[in-house]
């Protein structure tokens, strides 16, 4: 088995190269013509979130907290063999970076880095996206700087941030992706489902508040006013919808409200380590709930937690360890979650919001699947279980 893996490892190795090398001659897709998000004639959208890759150097940088037999021939190489085995029997609709996509302290060249990093996914041709976590920029590249050659990745939807905040808003990697309705459909030209992603920056600035960054006011007011206006554009002619649509929120650094779970009472997965969230708390939480149209929010930042949990209605879900140069815990397999928003048939409306995860494992398994929220009855307004 580990000569198959190390073979396997070497094989990938020679391809990615060859592809960075493509990678660096491809067009950049100008905004205009990127695609348009949009459900499946299959009535899904499913989306793949990648937390916490700590890709370095590829080859040469090797695992962390794996089992021995693993250690000789573990590196990077195996997040992009892992990504690439979970994209192809997923196959996704969006794939989301939700930070510390590269391990800046020990990353040589942070664009060589990240474009490694995010290669299986621009070579697979689905949308992607990407927001930054505490240790990206921890090499020669400003959060700025990092956002700014994101964008410019191919087949990518990220964004620096939006054009009408960018004069205001904190932090680099603010912005909102519209999922429409299935093509020929009633609901084709409106959005169905919202995306927010959001900065939660690294490490506070603020003199006598150590440790982690938060989701400033800023970037609230941003997300309250987008919601706000996307349930104007979800009600307003044609074909006037009621209620909101359901949205889901990516970022990185926890809530503190995470802490309110344990592996006892979460909904499922498990809790193995603590939640390292900001020591203060911007009341986001409480925006978000106020608001009512975010039914879910995904975050990596803690590996070796993986559980979802509601509270006040709103699922706070971590998305799980994915990268082998990241820690993590020996004989608890890398893993990545999946979730899938499904179409009411009739309607053409969000009817639910399904989530498990992949354990990269011989068979890539399938663990601690769940339902996160379904609309009412009638469907005529949204309320969550």
């Amino acid at each position: 088995m580990a000569d198959k893996t190390r073979g396997t490892t070497l094989f990938v190795f020679f391809r990615f190269s060859a592809f960075l090398f493509c990678l660096l001659l491809a067009p950049v897709p100008t905004s205009s013509h990127r695609p348009k998000l949009r459900f499946g004639l299959n009535g899904e959208f499913k989306i793949l979130q990648v937390a916490d890759m700590h890709f370095a150097n590829g080859a040469t940088t090797r695992c962390l907290d794996v089992l021995p037999p693993q250690k000789a021939h573990c590196s990077d190489l195996n997040t992009t063999v892992f990504m690439s085995r979970v994209i192809a029997a997923e196959k996704p609709d969006l794939i989301v970076f939700t930070g510390d996509n590269i391990f800046g302290f020990d990353v040589k060249d942070p664009v060589k880095s990240m474009n490694a990093a995010f290669a299986p996914a621009i070579a697979s041709k689905i949308p992607w996206v990407a927001i930054l976590g505490n240790h990206d920029q921890e090499s020669t590249l400003t959060r700025q700087e990092l956002m700014k050659h994101i964008v410019k990745l191919p087949n990518t939807l990220s964004q620096v941030n939006p054009p009408e905040a960018a004069h205001y808003i904190d932090g680099f990697g603010n912005y909102n992706l519209q999922i429409r309705g299935a093509a020929e459909s009633s609901l084709q030209n409106k959005s169905v489902l919202n995306l927010y992603f959001l900065d939660s920056g690294d490490y506070s600035s603020v003199p006598y508040m150590e440790g982690y960054d938060w989701v400033k006011t800023s970037q609230q007011f941003w997300f309250e006013r987008t919601s706000k206006r996307l349930q104007r554009v979800y009600n307003a002619e044609p074909n006037p919808q009621q209620g909101t649509a359901p949205g889901l929120a990516y970022f990185h650094i926890p809530l503190p409200e995470f802490w309110s779970f344990d592996s006892k009472n979460a909904t499922k997965g498990v809790r193995q380590e603590g939640t390292y969230s900001a020591s203060t708390n911007s009341g986001f939480f409480t925006t978000l709930v106020t608001r009512g149209d975010v039914k879910s929010v995904f975050v990596g930042h803690d590996h070796v937690n993986d559980f979802c949990g509601k509270l006040k209605g709103l699922n706070l879900c971590y998305g799980g360890g994915f990268g082998y140069h990241a820690y993590g815990k020996a004989g608890w397999e890398r893993r990545a979650r999946v979730v899938v928003a499904e179409l009411n048939k009739k309607k053409g409306d969000v009817k639910a919001i399904r989530t498990w995860k992949r354990l990269d494992d011989q068979h890539l398994s399938v663990i601690d699947a769940q339902v996160l929220w379904t609309s009412s009855v009638n469907g005529s307004v949204a309320s969550r279980l």
